[in-house]
């Protein structure tokens, strides 16, 4: 599972914010599921950024939501996030080199049809 949550940072604010998303990356990371996770941001425009970080499970991701750690480090900071749709869950992946795997969805009889 992949968790996106996008932000706009306006420039005076962005050093905080870089401390701020690294306790929370740390805490989430801390997390039983977690599998991995980067701080990005905007090549075109360095006040867009984005925490991403995969899960083992729709349910891990939910359960690491629960803890201490991440309730005082991450919460506040996921709550600054766009309102849009964060969560995703795989359809397809690929490795270097391999063919591509299809899952079916966790909600629907076919993926995407």
């Amino acid at each position: 599972m992949l968790v996106l949550n996008r932000f706009v940072v306006p420039p005076e604010a962005q050093e905080s914010f870089a401390e701020r998303a690294h306790a929370a990356l740390a805490a989430l990371a801390a997390s039983t599921g977690y599998t991995s996770g980067r701080l990005t941001r905007a090549l075109d425009d360095p006040t867009h950024w984005t925490l991403v970080t995969e899960w083992e499970s729709v349910g891990a991701y939910r359960r690491a939501l629960g803890g201490f750690d991440v309730k005082v480090h991450a919460t506040p900071l996921l709550s600054e996030s766009l309102d849009e749709p964060s969560a995703f869950e795989t359809l397809a992946a690929a490795g270097p080199g391999e063919s591509v795997t299809v899952v079916a969805s966790d909600r629907a009889a076919h993926p995407w049809r």
